[in-house]
């Protein structure tokens, strides 16, 4: 029975050959661009997911209430991990974790790696498994370092290297270190991504910050032990808090700022790892939102319900052909069930055939898909038995609904009716209709989305940030000598280029730099009885004629001027903080106990990412800063040459050190990451969706083409034109796309809206975007079907009447 099924199924799918073709291209499609988008999607959401103790582990933040309400911080006081063991219960491990890019020298080799400064316990936390050396305690003494293979095989030509020493540059100077063990590469869906990890002793003044409870520059990781629960520890830690931040909250209270809905001006807690990956900072408090892997998760899932909706629409509208064979095989004694089952094996088939086909496809185009969507990650690392057991389930899923709807209603269909081959098919139609504008509006929707996202991402990579950013390289001071000496043998070696308009140095880069390197410093203190924090720059003279800063009042950095060393320039947010009508020559307790004094005040430039407002910036020349990039200008249209030039001197410099050199404009497009990505992956699933939605559209024309051949046949008889008929054939699929545009509009409207408000600097909504979408869909649709009806309008009246 079942092998009769088989045949009688195949032997119908080939008598039509058109309509199997359109559905399997169709499905093929839709299941190829269903895996790729849902491994993309899978990737995402795995971020640290494969740690061992994965429930347990967490990074720990403050939020504290400030007169004007709650913000929250991540940087933690070197004080706080052992002493958070130490005396709150429930506490298995802590370490902290700071990164900076150090030099490595090995013999003449000189690198540029990312370091991380950490607790020994934090390889008893994470599951980074170590290939050579010691296991338990890798960094129980001060000169030990652990590299990963990668490293290993930059900086020693091999990877077994345990017992080889190194020298890193530590605070201006090379110290000796010894390799304890050597790590795997560590995977690309963690967000901790070092070259090489030392005992956190060895940052620069270890010991003198140690006991500082006011100073934070890095984060922590806390282990609970079993059965721990976050809850419980958030209320035992309150105890520790109240202790150790009774400074921080005695100023809090003062200020003016108002206790937590517990009573509490600071708190302390915990976020899972596994959600860091997803932070965004919202009105100063963190917002975990997984909004990105689920939405490429959703345009899948909404691709193959486009190319679901075809095949019932096409199913639905072929069954006029079959009315006599289900009235014949009804006669002869075959039941509803028999009958189901025969044309739901038909969709199993078809739906089976593109399953293969998609797979192939995906499999066939992983690679670019990589490189468009830059997924690092092998695709073999991410699909795994639940993931295989999901898509098959799915799969299935569809093929019932999808498959069996059809083959219900056949099956369903009467016996007498069947045999006279006539059918009411109004109610059919409805649902067609219905099926079609759904399908439609989820174009639309997808064609909205990419226009607005194309015109925000425009937005913020043409944006005026108050810099210069296409006239200025940037690179990281990585040499052997101080920062400070390198730019001024730098400016020596270039002073007779007349491409080099103006050359300083920051502690910071804008953007990312080409090293993948960004950083943020804070500092706070205390002014006329409030507490201030601020963004703290430490920069070389110069630094504003570099980036073409614009000073609101007062002056720049002199350097014939001996007292600028102790001067200070801050932004208009900055002034807005202290609350100080005229700002220029008050003096500030920054850094310790030295007093510098404000002599300018620049105009707000945008330092951090366009999804945040401008903080409050305070800018100083101070020699005891160091500095870690150098800026150049550049003179208009040289930008080849000049960059040539300034490796060549950087060369001669730090003959051994490597050259890391971008444009700040490149540094500032690197931190639009996601949104390209999105964007990219939205008006890729727009473009499938629109061509699955014509193919469709394209099927059912020729479904209607044909049934009304002889209609077409008598009009042109009597005298109607290429046009009329055109037009009569198409409108009722027009009305349909019209009807879309109406239902999309609105939901597109809230959807894109929504997305805009993570932006503190944003496009505003025009109806344009949607009159657009709904235009691009409506002539897509028009080309679509006139393809068909044109080619029927212009055939001969005489072989349309005598069509059966």
């Amino acid at each position: 029975m079942f092998k009769n099924y088989i045949k009688i199924a195949w032997r119908n799918l080939i008598k039509d050959k058109t309509f199997t073709g359109l559905n399997i291209l169709g499905l093929s499609i839709a299941f190829a661009a269903a895996i790729l988008l849902s491994i993309a999607s899978v990737y995402e959401l795995s971020f640290d997911n494969f740690h061992e103790n994965k429930d347990r582990l967490f990074i720990s933040y403050f939020v504290s209430q400030k007169p004007n309400g709650a913000k929250a911080t991540i940087t933690q006081p070197l004080a706080m991990a052992p002493t958070l063991k130490e005396e709150v219960p429930g506490v298995k491990y802590t370490s902290r974790y700071r990164e900076a890019y150090n030099l490595v020298k090995k013999g003449e080799k000189e690198l540029l790696l990312d370091v991380a400064f950490l607790d020994n316990d934090y390889f008893k936390m994470f599951s980074f498994p170590i290939r050579y050396g010691t296991k338990n305690n890798p960094l129980e003494h001060q000169n030990s370092v652990v590299v990963t293979a990668e490293s290993a095989k930059k900086i020693f030509g091999e990877i077994n290297v345990v017992g080889k020493a190194i020298d890193i540059q530590m605070g201006g100077q090379l110290k000796p270190f010894v390799v304890s063990a050597v790590l795997k590469n560590l995977p690309e869906n963690t967000n901790d991504k070092f070259n090489i990890a030392v005992s956190i002793e060895n940052m620069r003044d270890y010991q003198e910050n140690l006991s500082e409870w006011g100073n934070r520059n890095h984060h922590v990781y806390v282990q609970l032990e079993n059965g721990v629960a976050v809850t419980d520890f958030e209320k035992n830690a309150q105890e520790f808090t109240n202790l150790h931040f009774k400074g921080d909250i005695e100023d809090a209270e003062r200020d003016g700022a108002q206790p937590n809905a517990e009573g509490n001006f600071k708190k302390l807690k915990l976020m899972p790892i596994t959600d860091w990956h997803f932070v965004k900072v919202k009105n100063h408090l963190f917002e975990v939102s997984k909004s990105y892997p689920y939405l490429i998760f959703g345009i899948g899932m909404l691709i193959i319900l486009i190319a679901s909706v075809n095949f019932i629409n096409m199913s639905i509208a072929r069954s006029t052909k079959r009315l006599k064979e289900i009235g014949m095989r009804k006669t002869l004694g075959a039941a509803k069930s028999q009958l189901f089952i025969q044309f739901w094996a038909e969709s199993v088939f078809i739906f089976l055939t593109s399953a293969i086909i998609g797979l192939l496809i995906s499999l066939l185009i992983a690679d670019p898909f990589q490189s468009l969507f830059r997924i690092p990650a092998e695709f073999s690392t991410i699909v795994n038995p639940s993931m295989i057991l999901g898509f098959l389930l799915i799969l299935a899923i569809i093929t019932l609904i999808a498959g069996g709807y059809p083959a219900l209603l056949l099956s369903k269909l009467k016996t007498i009716q069947s045999l006279k081959g006539k059918l009411d098919m109004s109610g059919k139609n409805r649902l067609r209709n219905v099926l079609m504008v759904f399908q439609f509006s989820i174009a639309i929707l997808l064609v909205t989305g990419t226009l607005v996202l194309w015109q925000q991402l425009h937005y913020m990579q043409n944006k005026n940030l108050g810099f210069n950013k296409e006239q200025v390289i940037a690179f990281p001071l990585n040499g052997k000598k101080s920062a400070r000496e390198s730019l001024k043998l730098l400016r020596n070696e270039l002073q007779d280029n007349p491409n080099i308009v103006n050359i300083s140095g920051a502690d910071n880069i804008l953007g990312i730099d080409a090293t993948g390197s960004r950083f943020e410093s804070q500092m706070g203190f205390e002014y006329q009885g409030r507490n201030i924090n601020t963004n703290v720059l430490a920069v070389d003279y110069d630094y504003i004629k570099t980036l073409d800063l614009k000073l609101k009042e007062g002056r720049d950095f002199n350097r014939n001027f001996a007292t600028d060393s102790l001067s200070l320039i801050i932004n208009e947010s900055m002034a807005k903080l202290l609350q100080e009508e005229e700002p220029l020559n008050k003096m500030i307790p920054i850094g310790g106990n030295r007093n510098y004094k404000i002599i300018g005040v620049l105009k707000d430039y945008n330092f951090q990412d366009l999804n945040r407002e401008i903080a409050p910036l305070t800018i100083s020349v101070d020699p005891n800063w160091d500095l870690y990039y150098a800026y150049l200008k550049v003179a208009p249209n040289t930008a080849s040459q000049s960059y040539d030039a300034i490796e060549k001197a950087w060369a001669n410099i730090e003959p051994n050190a490597e050259f890391a050199a971008s444009f700040l404009d490149e540094n500032i497009d690197r931190t639009f990451r996601i949104e390209k990505r999105l964007t990219s992956m939205i008006t890729s699933g727009s473009i499938i969706a629109i061509v699955l939605s014509c193919i469709g559209l394209f099927a059912m024309s020729i479904l209607v083409v044909t049934q009304r051949t002889k209609e077409i046949g008598v009009r042109k008889i009597v005298g109607a034109g290429v046009t009329n008929i055109t037009l009569l054939l198409t409108k009722d699929f027009l009305i349909l796309v019209g009807i879309a545009f109406v239902i999309a509009t609105p939901i597109a409207w809230y959807f894109t809206n929504e997305w805009l408000q993570n932006y503190v600097f944003r496009i505003e909504l025009s109806i344009w975007f949607f009159i657009a979408a709904g235009v691009l869909s409506l002539l897509i649709a028009v080309a679509t079907i006139s393809f068909r009806t044109v080619k029927a309008a212009l055939q001969n009246p005489v072989k349309s009447l005598r069509t059966e």
